[in-house]
């Protein structure tokens, strides 16, 4: 059980919830991160007294030493200040919930540090999948999935020491705000729209990759290097109430589920006490009050998102780090109004047409593809 923990990303939604745990469990906090919130992140520096907090910039670093002066709490910023958290002495644990590319780095300086990582940060796989999992090996840490969906089948998982009987990965999926729509009708929809998730409290880019199922797909990517299960035996269900969150199939086509209300400090919980359970603050499922529980198959042609993640994986090399890049890039342009909602998928897709794809042997080849597939994003929008 984790007894000291640096997080990553303390003011987003994963973050916030994640201090709320750690007060109820009594788990010392070591760092706090935040990009830009410099309020909230000013108070939780007062109320967990960290050792070290960092801002996204120097200005807000600046800014937030002379807040939280008559305290004992160093202030840093920037990927150095992250790192910088990722590696703090004491921590045992560092929970990663930035958003983006820019968890990657820090995540491998937490692994080379030896600290377990509990991870809230999709892209630091997509991305590096094949050196995060060598480095987490090498260096005898272990990961523990956030996600709800990854938790879930890792929860499934611990009734499997045999892999052998591991048939295959079920991730659910909500199917987001435009569950049904057709690719004409998803051409018109707003940024407001594509907002506005029927299920879950979430930052605005994991949002409207919830909306477009980008983060199914990168979810899809990031089971591969989770559990070590081929692309072709993950499979993908719509399920639209999110009280199912993921299943796992026997080679007996035994199908075990797990279920709880959609709510993450469950995940989070898990992933800082394993293996032991302990009551949390979440309200208990009630299956009486439930009318129904449903299930669909994905539809892969309208959201081509989706399409395109598997595609990335199946191809290798730096295609995921592309789909993933492009991605973000192309989520940045929509949140601006610069592009419509099927550009994203349109983008990502000729990403990986456009851009060369290489075998990854360092962390270079991966920052790399992801400036080239941002840049061929920016590219193609400034051209039209």
């Amino acid at each position: 059980m984790t007894e000291n923990i640096s997080i990553l990303g303390s003011t987003g939604s994963i973050g916030t919830q994640t201090l709320r745990v750690c007060e109820l469990l009594n788990i010392k906090v070591s760092a706090l991160t935040a990009n830009s919130n410099i309020d909230l992140l000013e108070e939780q520096v007062r109320k967990f007294r960290p050792a070290l907090a960092v801002m996204g910039t120097e200005e807000k670093a600046n800014e937030l030493k002379l807040r939280i002066s008559d305290t004992d709490t160093k202030v840093s910023f920037g990927l150095d200040g992250l790192c910088e958290a990722a590696a703090i002495d004491g921590a045992d644990t560092v929970l990663t919930a930035v958003v983006g590319m820019i968890g990657l780095k820090p995540t491998l300086t937490a692994i080379s540090a030896k600290k377990n990582i509990a991870l809230a940060n999709k892209e630091t796989l997509v991305a590096g999948g094949s050196l995060v999992m060598k480095s987490a090996e090498e260096n005898g840490v272990k990961i523990y999935p956030v996600d709800s969906e990854h938790s879930a089948i890792f929860q499934c998982l611990q009734g499997c020491p045999d892999r052998k009987a591991l048939k295959r990965l079920i991730l659910t999926a909500s199917g987001g705000p435009f569950f049904g729509r057709s690719s004409e009708e998803l051409k018109n929809v707003t940024v407001e729209q594509a907002l506005k998730h029927p299920n879950w409290s979430m930052g605005a880019k994991i949002t409207i990759d919830s909306a477009s199922m980008m983060n199914k797909g990168l979810e899809i990517i990031e089971a591969k290097w989770l559990f070590d299960v081929p692309v072709d035996r993950i499979d993908v269900v719509v399920h639209r109430e999110s009280i199912v969150h993921s299943m796992i199939e026997y080679t007996d086509n035994s199908v075990i589920a797990q279920m709880g209300v959609p709510d993450m400090k469950i995940p989070i919980q898990y992933a800082l006490t394993y293996p032991e359970r302990i009551e949390c603050d979440v309200p208990q499922l009630d299956l009486t009050k439930l009318s129904s529980l449903t299930f669909f198959e994905p539809d892969y042609d309208t959201f081509k998102c989706l399409r395109a993640c598997r595609k990335a994986i199946e191809t290798g090399k730096t295609a995921p780090v592309l789909v993933n890049g492009a991605n973000e890039e192309a989520v940045r342009l929509f949140l601006d109004r610069k592009i419509s909602f099927t550009d994203i998928g349109d983008l990502i897709f000729e990403s990986m047409s456009a851009v060369p794809l290489k075998e990854i042997t360092s962390l270079q080849d991966i920052l790399d593809a992801d400036i080239a597939a941002r840049n061929f994003v920016k590219s193609s929008v400034s051209s039209v």
